[in-house]
């Protein structure tokens, strides 16, 4: 049995006036998991991480923790200085979480050796399971078939958030059946599915969260007609979801369902208003 499988939302981070918005970020929440989400990515890449203090971080874990249980919560653990991330791991770890989500350390971009090593360092202090994140487009650098094969290997590496780009990789790690394979690009769910993939951690799936989460049953049930009915019906959205960046067209969509105040932190800017008139005809 798969230890991650079926939609899991790349969770935003609603921000008040520069402030984490937390009444606003445990009703998304709880909204999230009533419309059928598998669990949220807590202080990923949607949820500008990069922009959060530690300490924000872990105080968007503790609120998430006051309504949602552990096991429906991954949360994201991403920098490029060791020691810095094994203490803040160490940290997150005194919580109850279903897993952690880790990319490659960003800019440095170091050789396969030193990424199994990385990798093999956090999950050897790893009392959760591991979601390896692969997104060169982002890092810099590229997880390499070899390289994933190996990390498999260790007990706690359970999962990859693939966004690799390459299709044989995919294949692979979903023929060898060490990891459970969550695609991280949003318009290749329903390919993902259809080779074996678990699911996905996805961004756009904040808006028709059923959707998504049927996607995934009618494929599992079989009923690939269905399933490719849905996936086309998601499209508009799909594309309009990634037409600037993530996450603000998402934002954009919530604030005007009155889920959250459409607000990002620099160097994230809202969409455009040309972007807004498209994302509400979408909406209607």
């Amino acid at each position: 049995m798969p230890v991650f499988s079926g939609i899991w939302v790349a969770l935003v981070t609603p921000f008040d006036n520069g402030a984490v918005d937390f009444p606003a970020l445990r009703h998304l929440a709880r909204h999230l998991l009533d419309e059928g989400a598998a669990g949220l990515v807590v202080c990923g890449t949607t949820g500008e991480a990069a922009a959060l203090s530690k300490a924000e971080q872990l105080a968007v874990l503790d609120a998430l923790l006051e309504d949602i249980p552990g096991e429906r919560l991954v949360m994201g653990l991403a920098g490029n200085n060791l020691a810095e991330l094994l203490a803040f791991q160490a940290e997150v770890q005194r919580r109850p979480v279903a897993g952690l989500l880790v990319p490659a350390p960003y800019y440095i971009r170091p050789s396969q050796a030193g990424l199994l090593a990385w990798f093999e360092t956090i999950a050897d202090a790893a009392s959760v399971p591991v979601i390896l994140y692969d997104i060169p487009y982002r890092t810099g650098v590229r997880l390499e078939l070899e390289t994933l094969r190996r990390l498999a290997r260790h007990p706690r590496i359970r999962a990859i958030k693939d966004c690799g780009g390459n299709a044989e990789v995919t294949q692979a790690l979903i023929a060898d059946g060490q990891l459970d394979v969550l695609t991280g690009e949003d318009n290749q769910i329903l390919s993902t599915l259809c080779l074996g993939g678990s699911g996905a951690i996805s961004a756009a799936s904040h808006i028709r969260t059923r959707d998504f989460a049927a996607l995934v049953e009618r494929v599992t049930a079989g009923d690939l007609e269905a399933a490719r009915a849905i996936f086309r019906s998601l499209q508009p959205l799909l594309r309009l979801a990634f037409a600037e960046p993530n996450p603000a067209p998402v934002k954009t969509l919530l604030a005007m369902r009155g889920l959250i105040r459409d607000e990002l932190r620099a160097p994230m800017l809202p969409s455009s208003e040309a972007l807004r008139e498209r994302l509400r005809t979408e909406l209607a």
